[in-house]
């Protein structure tokens, strides 16, 4: 059986992304192809699609089939329920995160200008959106947010250097923090660059 024919009923019976080692998981051990194999077939399929409804995608997780966005008026047909809408006051929220990473929800609240409820930040994190990471070296040590891979995910990015102008669209005043580890395909922030950051910002 072709590999290319593999790859693809596995993306399509899977309810996730997924990885090139993931792929080379479902065959066995003996007929396991490489690398570079797995990653051409990919390649194929993807060219297959561009005439098609379907495209494959690659996200921070792995790749994954999904309808292109010309089509989701009419696919969105098939559920009753309408999608959720999130506020604006979620969304300020989770760019500035996204953006200021890692940050703190006094860090948001003094950006916005505005507290910060709790459902938001819970929200966030039931939706596996952010995360914590540890906690700022600062009275009340507050927990310190990240983004996640399913944040990545749900936004079809790969790593948080292809985040939108996001900041702009919402008129927040918002300045990257450049030593910020920006892939987070493998892993959030390290302990380092946590506290370089706490070390530059905590006399701002």
């Amino acid at each position: 059986m072709e590999l290319k024919q593999i790859i693809e009923a596995s993306l399509f019976a899977a309810n996730e992304p997924l990885s090139i080692v993931e792929l080379q998981g479902v065959f066995l051990l003996e007929d396991r192809p490489d690398k570079h194999a797995v990653h051409d077939a990919i390649k194929q399929l993807q060219e297959e699609c561009l005439l098609r409804s379907i495209e494959l995608i690659e996200v921070a997780s792995g790749y994954r089939f999904q309808v292109k966005s010309t089509y989701s008026p009419w696919v969105a047909r098939l559920w009753e329920e309408k999608p959720v809408k999130y506020g604006r006051a979620l969304l300020e929220t989770l760019a500035i995160i996204a953006y200021q990473q890692p940050a703190t929800r006094g860090e948001v609240e003094e950006i916005r200008g505005v507290a910060v409820s709790t459902n938001i930040i819970r929200t966030l994190q039931e939706r596996e959106w952010v995360r914590v990471i540890g906690h700022k070296e600062v009275p009340g040590r507050p927990a310190l947010y990240v983004t996640t891979k399913e944040f990545l995910d749900y936004f079809n990015l790969q790593t948080l250097a292809e985040l939108p102008p996001l900041a702009s669209l919402l008129d927040i005043d918002l300045q990257p923090r450049t030593n910020v580890q920006l892939n987070l395909g493998d892993d959030a922030p390290t302990k380092k660059d946590t506290i370089q950051n706490e070390k530059k910002y905590s006399s701002t």
